[in-house]
């Protein structure tokens, strides 16, 4: 019997299924890779107008002007801003619970970003809360400190 040099047909089958799903699991990966690239950039984008609303309110040295917030265009978004500011037990330190609204292309839900953090605002403070807020934080002091509040 003379022996044959090659593949047999179920060798050969064999091989193009394993190509073949190697190349679909491939195929696979590399969509979600441009996927996962497509949503980053959009969040970076948010993120971009959600950090130039927030120095926008950075930026305001007049409280009510602050809390009414602004509106403005960038490309095909509508951004909007509010800020709920709250005043603390510290002088010229405000809670700030910052709303922001990026109303994108027709068809696109809006997005809303929430934030909350601390500002240490000399310009928003009432004069006589501050002077108040200052005589108590002495007068815990001076208890502290074992002395007569004067």
């Amino acid at each position: 019997m003379r022996r044959r040099s090659g593949f047999t047909l179920v060798e050969v089958l064999v091989a193009l299924v394993i190509f073949v799903l190697t190349a679909v699991v491939l195929g696979g990966a590399y969509l979600n890779v441009l996927n996962s690239y497509e949503a980053a950039r959009r969040a970076n984008v948010n993120d971009e107008d959600v950090y130039f609303a927030r120095s926008q309110l950075l930026t305001q040295s007049d409280l009510p002007t602050a809390q009414a917030g602004a509106e403005f265009d960038d490309d095909d978004r509508h951004i909007k801003w509010t800020a709920d500011i709250q005043p603390e037990n510290t002088t010229d330190l405000f809670t700030v619970i910052f709303t922001c609204t990026i109303t994108g292309p027709q068809g696109q839900p809006p997005r809303n970003v929430v934030e909350t953090f601390m500002l240490l605002r000399p310009t928003w403070s009432d004069p006589t809360a501050r002077s108040t807020l200052r005589q108590n934080a002495a007068n815990r002091i001076a208890l502290v400190q074992g002395k007569q509040a004067q």
